[in-house]
């Protein structure tokens, strides 16, 4: 693609980034077959090859965003399908993400959407207050009808997604470090996560085991806070550069101490984020090397126990797992076997889900900005696994898991809780009790052993 920028536009570094990944774009159309937005609405302007048109006429001419412009950016999931498709290599990633910026610093939004978007950007990296807002929520699921008809469906939405019940809280003197019994083979630090730290603990306390028992010591380091994904996809840059400062810091004091093998993250959005931290703070002098270094050891917690031996399983166990490989997951961070390849070996019947490229509509803040289109996403999503008949579906992002099992009764679960269970675990919640537990080594074992549905 031909661009126009000035040279005096090309001095900014984002202009100049940006410039480059406009340039890659050929406008072949491949990545319109696999955006979710595209599938639903048909409107070019909703695909990335449209946003992209819209992106650069915006940042050549160095004007503030229009609420045309804002429209369709803000449609985009960021999902990252476009990048799996793209023959070109173009980073749609960074383009969007400096789009947003752009449009949080020239658009200003409506008052009720400035203050949704701030209420959000406080709230849910903040695992106290988020569990705060939870709590209170059961007060407000009466009125969601009233909130829809009044024209407040993102607040509507929040209430729908919000669990009745929420898991108690981690005491405050709880240990940050947990050792293994024995010889220790390694050190990680595992990022507890804002929304899943409070929705779902038992993800961490699920990683927390698998990894001890792998003699792996894990380290929670208590200056860790949000990753930042969820302010940095709202294009508030500032916030998410400052969260993603205070992280580098607590992770390179552990890394120059005792030492890391890995940081590891089991929310599969916070880890794309993360593993980008480089290049968000490059242009930083005092963090750009620190950012690197954290980036290049930071793992999904699959992605890392892959690199395990992990314990045989106990027994096997007859369970037939939908895999839902999170976008953050297969395209963000291009994970795509290991997940499936552990559940396999784990004894479990591991099934691809049809149009598994397509997004559930989680996508942060998505599903509460934009419920229209992510409950259209989501039920077909959940049509789609409902097609192979699973018994439980696995999904290595807490957005995801909430998402999708807002919309069915099928248990919805994170890998590595399946997995932990397999090696002596505790069964996750969701999980039928009326599942048995095979013979060890029996003939009827055979057929569950490790089923691999389109393992590539």
């Amino acid at each position: 693609m031909q661009t126009h920028f000035t040279l005096a536009q090309l001095a900014d570094p984002h202009i100049e980034e940006s410039n480059k990944i406009l340039r890659a774009c050929v406008h072949c159309g491949f990545c319109t077959a696999t955006c979710p937005t595209y599938v639903l609405l048909g409107d070019e302007l909703d695909s990335p090859r449209g946003r992209i048109y819209l992106i650069k006429d915006m940042l050549e001419q160095g004007r503030p965003a229009t609420a045309d412009v804002v429209k369709h950016v803000d449609r985009c999931l960021s999902c990252l399908s476009c990048m799996t498709t793209c023959p070109s290599g173009v980073h749609y990633m960074h383009l969007v993400d400096h789009a947003r910026a752009h449009i949080e610093k020239t658009y200003r939004r409506p008052l009720m959407e400035r203050l949704l978007r701030g209420l959000l950007a406080a709230i849910l990296p903040d695992p106290l207050r988020f569990r705060r807002a939870l709590l209170w929520s059961k007060l407000g699921r009466p009125f969601i009808p009233y909130f829809e008809r009044f024209g407040l469906k993102p607040v509507a939405a929040m209430l729908r997604l919000a669990p009745r019940r929420v898991p108690p809280a981690r005491p405050l003197n709880a240990p940050t470090t947990f050792s293994p019994e024995g010889l220790r083979r390694g050190r990680v630090a595992l990022l507890e996560g804002c929304a899943g730290s409070v929705l779902q603990p038992s993800i961490n306390e699920a990683t927390i085991r698998l990894l001890n028992r792998c003699k792996i010591e894990v380290v929670i380091p208590p200056a860790v806070g949000c990753c930042g994904s969820l302010v940095h996809h709202m294009g508030r840059e500032e916030e998410a550069l400052d969260q993603a400062r205070a992280n580098v810091d607590a992770w390179i004091r552990e890394i120059d101490g005792e030492g890391l093998d890995a940081i590891v993250i089991n929310a599969s959005g916070c880890g794309t984020t993360v593993k980008d931290y480089g290049f968000m703070l490059r242009s930083d002098p005092a963090y750009a090397g620190k950012a690197a270094r954290v980036a290049a050891i930071t793992r999904d917690v699959c992605e890392y126990a892959a690199t395990l031996e992990l314990p045989d399983p106990v027994e096997p166990r007859p369970l037939t797992v939908a895999y839902h490989a999170a976008c953050s997951l297969q395209h963000g961070q291009k994970i795509v076997r290991q997940p499936k390849e552990l559940l396999s070996k784990a004894g479990f019947v591991v099934k691809d889900i049809p149009e598994g490229h397509l997004c559930c509509g989680s996508a942060g803040t998505y599903n509460i900005l934009h419920s229209d289109i992510a409950t259209e996403l989501r039920d077909r999503k959940i049509a789609r696994i409902e097609q192979i008949r699973p018994d439980v579906i696995a999904a290595g992002n807490i957005g995801c898991i909430t998402q999708i099992a807002s919309g069915t009764d099928i248990p919805v679960i994170h890998p590595i809780e399946l997995i932990d269970w397999a090696a002596g675990g505790p069964r996750p919640e969701g999980v039928p009790e009326e599942v048995r537990l095979m013979p060890p080594k029996s003939s009827a074992a055979a057929p569950h052993a490790a089923e691999l549905i389109g393992s590539s």
